[in-house]
């Protein structure tokens, strides 16, 4: 039997017309994904994120220590304590020497700091080897700056006594290279989530109670056809999909500056990425023998590549072998390939990415044809 237009249409606008009354659908597949945006690129957009706090013991007080404390906080030489930048990452605060300062970071509630022994002065002047004690927790993201901090400090008041320059100073150099920011893949990655979420859990959730409570076989008395049935959705989830993307793209854009390349390579990915979860999500709920187990098989399946796809954070920066996972989840191929379009503008690995969610696509959407019932043998 061939697909008809007029019935597919129609069972499109009585199943959107109940998602929309429903409310809940549209609060997960429009609204929540924004909030996800706003979270996220509120924690790590760093845009107001001031400079990390660093307890400074300094146990010396000669000048090269006061030199040495100059330099930590951002001080250029010349300039009468003026900040070399108002983005310095550090600010110290000095500890009085009368202090123990193991305990005092204790009751501060902090695992920054530094000490400067005595005798740092007439160490350096005699070309003796003197240590900072530099204070931090591994676990901590703040430590890992200090740390950095400390060790281009020590590294260029090295040079400088190698050169015989009294004063110290450091220069800031940054590369000649794409400057991009934390929301500029999180946009892409949270449309990925869209794209998943939405349809995946609707239809394992319609499949598995249709099925179970005999409405498959009402629709098996009407002319409509399985696969218009399953067309209609898929629709349906194309039409979520697109607005989901204009959404987050506006938030991104509008409150982070996101910088984000509208072309028409984004078109495919916004096609079959719902085409393929609607016909994942249905062919789950088809083979589940009840609701509760197709909520499983469902999770399963959903937050795996909800995590390891780079939907919140890039799989470059994972593991080798969780790498090595990610490239056989079909999620991984939406987020790529919008990362390669919508920020790279490289299109020749956008093509073997909409190639790989072709064929994808293609195989679920038969295997849940082929499977989906309207009457249970």
């Amino acid at each position: 039997m061939m697909v008809s237009t007029r019935r597919t249409l129609a069972d499109l606008s009585v199943f959107s017309r109940g998602f929309i009354r429903g409310r809940i659908g549209l609060f997960f597949s429009l609204i929540f994904p924004i909030i996800l945006i706003l979270l996220f690129g509120a924690i790590f957009s760093g845009g107001n994120s001031g400079p990390a706090t660093v307890y400074l013991q300094n146990q010396d007080g000669g000048p090269a220590s006061a030199q040495l404390v100059a330099a930590l906080n951002g001080t250029l030489p010349g300039q009468s304590g003026t900040p070399a930048s108002s983005t310095w990452p550090i600010k110290l605060v000095t500890v009085p020497t009368s202090e123990n300062f193991s305990h005092y970071l204790l009751d501060h509630s902090s695992s920054d700091g530094i000490v400067i022994p005595a005798g740092f002065t007439s160490s350096v002047g005699a070309g003796r080897p003197v240590n900072l004690t530099v204070y931090g927790n591994p676990a901590s993201t703040t430590s890992a700056i200090v740390s950095g901090v400390v060790r281009g400090v020590t590294d260029a008041f090295n040079l400088a006594l190698v050169r015989g320059t009294p004063l110290l100073g450091l220069n800031s150099v940054t590369a000649a290279s794409p400057s991009y920011k934390y929301i500029d893949f999180l946009v892409p990655g949270l449309i990925g989530f869209s794209v998943l979420t939405s349809p995946m859990f609707a239809l394992v959730n319609i499949s598995s109670q249709y099925k179970r409570d005999k409405i498959f076989k009402l629709l098996s008395l009407t002319p409509l056809t399985k696969t218009e049935w399953l067309l209609s959705k898929i629709m349906w989830y194309i039409m979520i999909t697109v607005a989901s993307f204009v959404l987050m793209c506006g938030a991104g854009i509008a409150i982070y500056g996101a910088h984000i390349s509208f072309t028409w390579g984004i078109i495919p990915f916004l096609l079959l990425g719902p085409f393929m979860f609607v016909s994942l999500g249905m062919l789950v709920g088809t083979v589940s023998t009840s609701p509760e187990s197709a909520a499983v098989v469902g999770n399963l399946i959903t937050f795996p590549m909800m995590f390891l796809s780079g939907t919140f954070f890039p799989v470059s920066g994972m593991p080798a072998y969780l790498q090595t996972v990610a490239h056989v989840l079909p999620l991984f191929y939406v987020i790529e390939g919008l990362n390669n379009v919508m920020i790279y503008n490289n299109y020749g690995p956008a093509y073997v990415d909409l190639g790989v969610l072709v064929v994808i696509a293609v195989v679920f959407f038969a295997l849940a044809v082929r499977l989906f019932k309207w009457r249970e043998d």
